[in-house]
């Protein structure tokens, strides 16, 4: 039997991608899994679609380079300005035996699956929704389909200064979230990683007639469909737990974040991506 040897890379621009990962490995725990976080250029949500797709490749280059057989773009900015580019054109050159998978339309698929009245709002950051990349895919998969976006720049700050369970965080999100509410959806998409922290209080707010869709647990139960689908990607896959954390900015923050995002202490390398 031909010994399994690749890993499942998982790549954000900075640590909110470890919530994604958290989730994927409690559904899947038993593969080497390699996570890069690229922190010396984050957030990505403020930069050109050029540099996403620059800074994309690098990172695609990097977790190749290091093994993995299949890449998860844990990122939302990437996801919506890179990765069917990177799909398209990159991979066929260099990588034509590989694959990158992203959050974003595991997440649109959910909301399409749980909506009843074809009304889905969508919270995310600025960058994000000038993208227009969740009411455009969404478009794609079903054109009666009326999208809501909201942009919520505040939340972010507040999930990382760990102040996303106070009464500030509170009242923010009721002003964020009112104009969905009035728009009469049925489903809401957290457009953000870093959001499924503030899953609990969303969920209040909306009320028991909105569908929440959080990135980490659907990207996690697609993932082990598309395995159990890809036999020669799973087939391949190395079975030993064990996970690899690189960031190109080895802060006392990034240690302290990531270890509130995985749910316990990492150790990381610090890299450089060319």
């Amino acid at each position: 039997m031909k010994q399994r040897t690749k890993s499942i890379g998982v790549f954000d621009s900075g640590f909110g991608g470890l919530a994604i990962l958290k989730e994927v490995v409690k559904q899947l725990p038993d593969y080497h899994y390699v996570y890069l976080g690229d922190n010396a250029r984050s957030p990505y949500g403020s930069r050109s679609m050029e540099t996403v797709y620059k800074f994309s490749t690098q990172a695609v280059d990097f977790l190749f380079a290091h093994d993995c057989e299949l890449i998860i773009f844990a990122c939302n900015t990437a996801s919506a300005d890179a990765l069917r580019r990177i799909q398209q054109t990159y991979l066929p050159k260099k990588y034509p035996s590989k694959r990158i998978l992203g959050v974003v339309v595991p997440a649109l698929e959910e909301a399409l699956e749980r909506t009843r009245n074809n009304r889905v709002g969508v919270l995310a950051t600025e960058g994000s929704v000038a993208s227009g990349a969740f009411s455009r895919e969404l478009h794609k998969m079903n054109s009666k389909i009326k999208t809501f976006q909201q942009p919520a720049p505040l939340l972010v700050p507040l999930i990382e200064a760990g102040e996303h369970r106070s009464r500030a965080a509170q009242l923010i999100l009721k002003n964020y979230l009112a104009p969905l509410l009035r728009k009469n959806i049925d489903t809401l998409i957290l457009g953000c990683t870093h959001y499924g922290h503030l899953e609990r209080q969303i969920k209040c707010l909306m009320g028991k007639r909105v569908q929440v869709v959080s990135e980490g647990s659907v990207v996690a139960r697609k993932l082990a469909d598309y395995l159990e689908r890809h036999q020669e990607i799973e087939s391949k896959l190395f079975r030993r737990p064990r996970i690899d954390f690189y960031s190109t900015d080895l802060s006392e923050r990034f240690q302290r974040l990531g270890a509130v995002f995985f749910g316990k202490p990492i150790r990381t390398q610090k890299v450089e991506l060319e």
